[in-house]
């Protein structure tokens, strides 16, 4: 049987920013002796909306595990295919940038049935730069774990998802970090990260959201400015 972490063509693994991902992308260096095989390559797509500790997460996976880690963002380009950049952990948005380029740009919010935040953001970014390496077709690795039914059947026919091919829970990858030298420094809890990703995005559940504001309502002034200059809601 074939090991669902080895590389085998040319592939993008997506590191999200996340404890999932990132120790997908561990068993995939130990797939490979702790070295990232000639035909992969890692890239975090920064909406600039990530709590601070997640971009720190991401440049200590790169340090401690002497990976390169592609950064990129969303540029406003009147072409789709100059609409991303290369940047660094020193250079990377904090202040929702690429978010807000984006929407200026569309001039509509987001939404749960329209999240073209994502795909302009995250998919288009990576998929231009791994075009602009020579990679036009590819292979990309996403962290979606066993115990996540409806992303494996939602996103499994189009990427490659060996967390779920092996079984991996939450449980699992969280007794993983516990044992290593770093962490990601957001809290994990009733089994959640709830800042992971961007920190208010619509997509978490209206709890969620409310109890990250109540403890930092400073976090909803960004998200308040969109819907204004809009007028709308997300």
């Amino acid at each position: 049987m074939s090991n669902p972490y080895q590389i085998i063509e040319p592939t993008c693994i997506s590191f999200s920013g996340g404890r999932t991902s990132a120790y997908m992308l561990y068993k995939v260096l130990e797939a490979h002796q702790m070295s990232l095989p000639e035909d992969a390559v890692v890239c975090f797509a920064n909406t600039g909306k990530e709590d601070e500790a997640t971009l720190k997460f991401v440049h200590d996976c790169s340090t401690h595990w002497n990976v390169p880690i592609v950064w990129l963002e969303y540029r406003n380009a009147e072409e789709t295919k100059d609409r991303w950049t290369e940047v660094t952990y020193e250079t990377a948005s904090r202040n929702g940038e690429p978010f807000d380029a984006l929407i200026t740009r569309k001039n509509f919010l987001p939404n749960s049935v329209m999240r073209f935040c994502t795909t302009e953001l995250k998919i288009v970014p990576i998929a231009k730069y791994m075009a602009s390496i020579g990679h036009d077709e590819f292979e990309t690795f996403a962290g979606i774990r066993a115990d996540e039914p409806k992303r494996v059947v939602k996103l499994r026919q189009s990427l490659h998802a060996p967390l779920a091919t092996t079984g991996v829970t939450q449980a699992e990858v969280q007794d993983f970090w516990k044992a290593q030298s770093f962490d990601l420094g957001l809290e994990f809890q009733n089994k959640v990260t709830a800042l992971g990703n961007c920190d208010l995005c619509f997509m978490k559940g209206g709890s969620q959201i409310m109890s990250i504001i109540q403890h930092q309502p400073e976090r909803a002034i960004w998200w308040a400015k969109q819907e204004e200059k809009i007028n709308g809601r997300f």
